[in-house]
């Protein structure tokens, strides 16, 4: 056998593995409900989207629409603990089934996983700042001296756009410290973030007043070729948009209603 012929066996082989894998993936639903357990990344560490209750349950937002995946399905959740860093990894691995674990949507992310549409929420940068302080707009931070984290894309934005005086720590706990000890008047971060954050005890003096800039949205992410577990899950965010649900969890967990919650929910409602 030539070499010609020899490449072009080597070439369909591999195409029929290629059909092979994809066709097992669209089972992925299948699989799932043969197998009575829907397993689903979230954080552990991201209150109120995602945390450990005191006696070691997934409790918060993200946990809560798992449990309505699994009901759907009619099968158990199961839940592994993710963090940026391993998110996506442990779902190309098939180490989880699901991820609804804070994650952006975005082109280059979509390369690796299946991210599924429509997306389900969405964060913004917002500040964080003493309750005495009577902040009704982005515009009264000119020339006010604002706590940041180094790095964070949206530093040169508030410097630029709102004219605040960024003053940048290496980390979230210095930056907070500025902030109790007046060195700063507000701190600049994720507004999902300082919502966990103002829900602990020691920050009740502080609050979240202004409405949250440039908000990127989060999308549930599946592995690739998972496509009826991606449709699945897509009808699944429209009904919870339709129903409110999403609404209800925010009130649920304390925390305000996102611009894209309650844009999503009049869009299906």
């Amino acid at each position: 056998m030539n070499a010609k012929k020899l490449a072009l066996l080597g070439i369909l082989a591999g195409l029929g593995a290629t059909i092979a894998v994809n066709s097992a993936r669209a089972d992925a639903l299948s699989d799932i409900k043969a197998k009575g357990v829907l397993v689903v990344g979230v954080k552990a560490d991201y209150p109120p989207f995602g945390s450990l209750s005191p006696s070691g349950e997934n409790v918060g937002i993200e946990p809560d629409l798992a449990r309505e995946l699994a009901k759907g399905l009619g099968v158990k959740v199961q839940f592994v603990p993710v963090v940026a860093a391993n998110r996506m990894q442990f779902l190309e691995q098939g180490k989880i089934d699901v991820m609804i674990a804070t994650m952006n949507d975005t082109p280059e992310r979509a390369k690796a996983v299946d991210i599924v549409h429509p997306d389900y929420y969405a964060s913004g940068y917002n500040v964080m700042v003493p309750k005495t302080v009577n902040l009704t707009s982005w515009n009264q931070l000119k020339g006010v001296p604002v706590c940041a984290i180094q790095g964070a894309f949206y530093n040169k934005e508030v410097a630029e756009k709102f004219g605040a005086e960024t003053v940048a720590f290496t980390g979230v706990a210095e930056a907070l410290t500025a902030l109790r000890q007046g060195r700063c008047n507000a701190f600049v971060y994720d507004d999902t973030a300082i919502e966990g954050k103002l829900q602990d005890p020691s920050w009740k003096d502080y609050d979240m007043p202004l409405e949250s800039q440039d908000a990127q949205p989060w999308g549930i992410a599946v592995k690739l070729g998972d496509t009826d577990l991606a449709a699945y899950i897509s009808k699944s965010i429209i009904d919870w948009d339709k129903t409110g649900l999403i609404l209800s969890l925010e009130t649920k967990y304390g925390i305000k209603h996102a611009a894209f919650a309650v844009q999503m929910h009049n869009k299906y409602k």
